[in-house]
């Protein structure tokens, strides 16, 4: 009777260890999808940057000209 303990003993630990070894592998895959998942949104937030920087440029341009075109249409009304 006790063999048979042991055999069933022997097949849960060995199904746990089977367990084991694939969480380990679905959690090397999760970390490797999140490494690439943060990869991507530094990538996203450098664009983001760098948009709003531009936005803020063209904005500087934008005043500029509005500045420009005022003072003219100053000027056209003088003559």
């Amino acid at each position: 009777m006790s063999f048979e303990v042991f055999e069933k003993l022997e097949a849960k630990v060995q199904q746990a260890i089977d367990t084991i070894t694939l969480l380990q592998m679905e959690i090397d895959e999760l970390k490797d999808k999140n490494s690439a998942l943060v990869q991507e949104l530094d990538n996203a937030k450098s664009g983001t940057e760098s948009l709003v920087r531009e936005n803020e440029q063209l904005k500087q341009e934008q005043q500029t000209w509005q500045e420009k075109l005022r003072g003219l249409l100053g000027k056209m009304e003088e003559v």
